[in-house]
């Protein structure tokens, strides 16, 4: 169980903003949160596979495609992303980029398919296994401000620790290390100055607006091996279905920081690392039928993937007085340090299902446009776990995230060997209630390739954009309202994917 969790934030998540004392509830929808993947040719033409057959992709997407096959095939695709990061606090901006290198694809398909001569309806299928980079999670980001902030950390402390005993406090999470470098101190004395038992009330003897700053690195990727089968009936009916393991690694490094001039403290600091690995596994249905030639209908069901999660929990708080003298311990404050245990602990995690169709249409042996659609419903992901309690968490995640309607569309064109491609996604506001900020996603791909009877080589370049918001930390005012260090952080994720393919 992750220490910084307090049941204050719980009540007051009401917002689609991201806190720095992070919940399980994020962990929820960055771990269900998917966008378009597969080879260089499914990307280039937006990422839709519902209704397109004999790629690759569909061993994870459509399995029901595999029965498109007429002829093995075993490709590999490379891949580099650039992720930039735009961050705006208090009308000062910063930028950051992180490179990453990948195997984005490395898939093989058995094709099985029956004679020309076959007078049944069954003409034979395909089995198939993949493993595909399912999401990226490598990325850095912050903020640094010359002005001062319109509150601190310790408003936080504060708040959380109110009706918390003295006895107790040391081991509130990241409250109990305030307390312990005397960035929050109990009020011992009532107004007539007789002494209070055990207090449960907190104040400070720092007063001022800091200056602040964080930064936020996190590393990591979810990953998931499939294996699929897909068959033909008549050449119109194609069915299929995969088994899906999804193993994934996660890492956060948090540091966030204040200043203080002309207070008792000089500096602080507040560090947290967060580790999260597991594996999970999960079901894909599908279906695609031609009622003509030229058309293609598809419709997928993807269960929940069930996962089983690892973490590693731990926080540090320096703090740097300068030399001041707390009488009610009769103690001088310099370098006060205080370092929580490793917190160790296992949950499970259910994303939501998806349902999913599309259509695609031929122009002949000139190309092809294609469009999908497909619905998730964030909110109807769950937290379980006998080491923690995870009721409040799956109450934040029914009541911050909403069902989304997804959509893509692309189209190819044929220039005998020569392939062209261009395709567009969006990725709906995952978030209930973010007014006047909108939190969607949209991807624009293009991307050229070569097929030959034996070799395909495609190539595709997409851009993939996406705004949050993020708070530091939460303080409430008297109406509620949260007025901690807010930030705005634009994504915006160039990749390059080169998928080569050989047909035996």
């Amino acid at each position: 169980m992750r220490i910084s969790i307090s049941i204050l934030l719980f009540l007051v998540l009401s917002t689609s903003i991201v806190n720095a004392q992070s919940g399980y509830f994020e962990d929820a929808f960055r771990f269900s949160r998917v966008v378009p993947s597969g080879s260089a040719r499914i990307l280039g033409v937006g990422g839709t596979q519902w209704s397109l057959g004999g790629d690759v992709s569909n061993i994870a997407g459509n399995p029901a495609g595999l029965g498109f096959f007429r002829s093995s095939e075993i490709s590999l695709s490379l891949g580099y992303s650039d992720w930039g990061v735009q961050t705006q606090y208090l009308g000062q901006s910063r930028e950051y980029n992180t490179s990453n290198f990948s195997l984005p694809n490395i898939s093989y398909v058995g094709a099985s398919p029956k004679g020309p001569m076959e007078t049944r309806a069954f003409k034979g299928g395909a089995w198939a296994m993949s493993f595909q980079r399912i999401a990226n999670f490598n990325t850095e980001f912050g903020y640094f401000s010359d002005i001062p902030g319109q509150s601190s950390i310790i408003d936080f402390y504060l708040q959380d620790s109110f009706g918390i005993p003295e006895s107790q406090i040391e081991n509130f999470g990241l409250t109990g290390l305030a307390y312990q470098t005397y960035q929050i101190n109990p009020i011992a004395f009532d107004p007539d100055g007789n002494p209070i038992p055990n207090p449960n009330v907190y104040d400070s003897f720092v007063l001022g607006l800091p200056f602040q700053d964080e930064n936020i690195r996190r590393e990591g990727s979810a990953n998931q091996m499939t294996f699929g089968y897909g068959a033909n009936f008549k050449h119109k009916l194609f069915l299929g279905g995969s088994v899906g393991i999804r193993t994934l690694n996660f890492s956060s490094f948090k540091i966030y920081n204040e200043e203080f001039v002309d207070e008792p403290l000089a500096t602080s600091s507040l560090q947290e690392n967060l580790f999260i690995n597991g594996a999970g596994v999960n079901l894909n249905l599908g279906v695609i039928y031609k009622p003509m030639d030229n058309l293609n209908l598809g419709f997928v069901f993807q269960t929940p993937t069930w996962y089983g999660l690892n973490e590693e929990y731990e926080a540090a708080v320096f703090t740097d007085y300068n030399n001041y003298y707390y009488e009610p311990e009769d103690i001088t404050l310099g370098q006060q340090d205080a370092f929580s245990d490793l917190v160790i602990s296992n949950y499970g995690l259910n994303t939501p299902l998806k349902i999913g169709g599309g259509a695609t249409f031929f122009f002949g042996k000139k190309g092809f446009i294609s469009a999908d659609v497909d619905w998730v419903d964030y909110s109807t992901a769950r937290i379980n776990s006998r080491d923690f309690d995870e009721g409040p968490d799956n109450q934040v995640i029914r009541d911050i995230y909403a069902s989304t309607i997804n959509y893509r569309v692309g189209g190819e064109i044929w220039l005998n060997m020569f392939r062209i491609r261009g395709g567009y996604s969006y990725l709906g506001d995952p978030y209930s209630n973010s007014p006047g900020f909108d939190q969607s996603t949209q991807i624009i791909s293009g991307g050229v390739g070569i097929r030959t009877g034996a070799f395909t080589l495609d190539l595709t370049i997409l851009n993939q954009q996406y705004d949050q918001l993020y708070r530091s930390y939460q303080v409430l005012d008297e109406d509620g309202f949260n007025f901690g260090p807010l930030t705005e952080i634009r994504n915006s994720i160039t990749s390059g994917v080169l998928t080569v393919g050989f047909n035996f």
